[in-house]
């Protein structure tokens, strides 16, 4: 990594005195996506993309361009191009940055042994054991296995002294089973639905989700989907697991409070907030209980969201957004915090390859651990009648992120504090702040960790980003449920 940041640090030299500011990103990603369907090999794919991405700041507008020829004549020539597109904005006022120490050294993510080195032959090996271990059941229709492992090697330099790497490293893997009889169709999932559960972490993950000791019981509870009642609506008290917790935290808080939302930077692609700006600057806005406490995470152990800087040169640090229900700060970047006039940035700025700005993105966004115990001790503590909901179907939002409908592959009812009849389609729906009001129990750490979602789109051009969150079980009263 010496040689491209040598080509970063002279760059950045060479914009000083023609730009109020400038940042030059190189980033380098290998990716292969494998699945396996119905005991065959469906998909291997490959993809491997390397790069600079410039950006100025001339007077108060922004000039960005990018390129794969990454030679001192190639990167000059993208930085002719930004200082161009810089110029010919409109002007207005030059506004500061949020303040941020020059950011130096080499950062790489913890991990054991790098997923993309371990044979292909032998992670293909793994899926096909699973998936064959789902099939046998006449009334299973298809079974699933997919892997994902990806390299990312980053370097960053800035006209501010800015001068550092890092090396992130992420795999992940998921089993599904579909099961078809009469006119049902019902899926189940493993480790969690939507590709698996990701991690940034080493060949060790995957290995300790033993997909084909689970195969088996995801295959039978997707045939016994098949047969359950359909969850009636009305309004019960509900306990959500891990992986739809991470979910709903991701839509009706992370994107909630991204500040470039707030601040109606955001709103043609994805929508923006019903949070304000003048809540985030107070402070004092009641978006749950007092059960309810959630950080954003740069430094999260296993977090898709996690790094040594995010793509501004902002070293990684944890966030308190919401604490005992109540808010506290907002997600941002440097350009989004010095407008409201924080003192620094929340360091969440992330861009999508080389080929993108940096825009406000959620680092690992996780609710607190609460004092509940495990899981058992909160369905021991819950009523007769009560839904547990667990691993996500679907889920809608609307663009200010304050109504919201989810469907769960799985509702169980509780009875006699444990788990008890099954339900097929499950689903509930709720207002962002009288749900997270409801919240009256959270499971300790002992039933705490991480989830990882691959797929979280934003910004236009659309960038996709990888992002972790950190749940326990939760119990939320009055919930309206059987809403699709």
């Amino acid at each position: 990594m010496s040689a491209p940041l040598d080509l970063l640090t002279e760059l950045v030299a060479t914009a000083e005195g023609r730009c109020a500011y400038a940042e030059a990103r190189f980033v380098h990603t290998r990716e292969e996506g494998l699945a396996v369907r119905n005991g065959l090999v469906d998909d291997v794919e490959a993809q491997e993309t390397a790069g600079v991405g410039i950006r100025v700041r001339v007077g108060g507008s922004w000039g960005f361009a990018a390129t794969n020829d990454v030679t001192p004549s190639g990167l000059e020539r993208a930085l002719a191009e930004a200082l161009a597109l810089a110029e010919a904005q409109p002007r207005v006022p030059e506004a500061p940055l949020a303040p941020v120490a020059p950011a130096t050294g080499h950062w790489v993510a913890p991990h054991e042994r790098d997923a993309l080195e371990v044979p292909l032959e032998e992670r293909l090996a793994l899926l096909l054991a699973a998936d064959e271990a789902m099939r046998g059941d006449q009334r299973i229709a298809r079974t699933e296995a997919t892997l994902m492992a990806a390299r990312i090697e980053k370097a960053f330099a800035s006209t501010e002294g800015a001068a550092c790497t890092q090396l992130h490293v992420e795999c992940g893997a998921g089993i599904a089973a579909t099961a078809v009889g009469g006119d049902e169709l019902q899926t189940r999932s493993y480790p969690m639905a939507h590709g698996g559960l990701l991690a940034q972490a080493g060949w060790e993950h995957v290995a300790a989700m033993e997909l084909a000791a689970h195969a088996p019981r995801v295959a039978a509870e997707a045939v016994e989907l098949l047969t359950a009642p359909e969850l009636p609506e009305g309004r019960r008290t509900v306990v959500l697991g891990g992986e739809q917790l991470a979910l709903q935290v991701h839509e009706s808080v992370g994107h909630a409070l991204e500040l470039d939302r707030i601040q109606l930077g955001e709103a043609s692609y994805a929508g923006t907030s019903w949070v304000g700006a003048q809540d985030v600057r107070e402070g004092a806005l009641r978006y749950g209980s007092e059960q309810v406490s959630i950080t954003a995470d740069a430094t999260l152990p296993l977090g898709l969201g996690t790094f040594g800087w995010d793509d501004e040169g902002v070293a990684g640090h944890r966030t308190p957004l919401v604490v005992d229900g109540v808010l506290r700060a907002a997600l941002s970047d440097r350009t989004s915090a010095a407008a409201l006039g924080l003192d620094a940035s929340a360091g969440c700025a992330r861009a999508d390859g080389f080929a993108r700005q940096p825009i406000v993105r959620m680092t690992n966004v996780s609710i607190e651990p609460g004092a509940a115990g495990s899981l058992d001790d909160l369905l021991a503590d819950t009523e007769d009648g009560a839904l547990f909901l667990e691993t996500n179907r679907s889920w809608s939002i609307d663009d200010r992120r304050w109504h919201f409908q989810f469907g769960t592959e799985v509702a169980r009812e509780v009875r006699g504090g444990e788990l008890g009849r099954l339900y097929r389609n499950g689903s509930y729906a709720g207002i962002t702040p009288q749900f997270w009001g409801s919240c009256d129990a959270v499971c300790g750490p002992q039933a705490w960790r991480p989830w990882g979602i691959g797929n979280c789109g934003k910004g236009e051009p659309g960038q996709v980003m990888r992002v972790s969150h950190g749940t326990a079980p939760a119990r939320f009263r009055d919930v309206q449920v059987g809403v699709a």
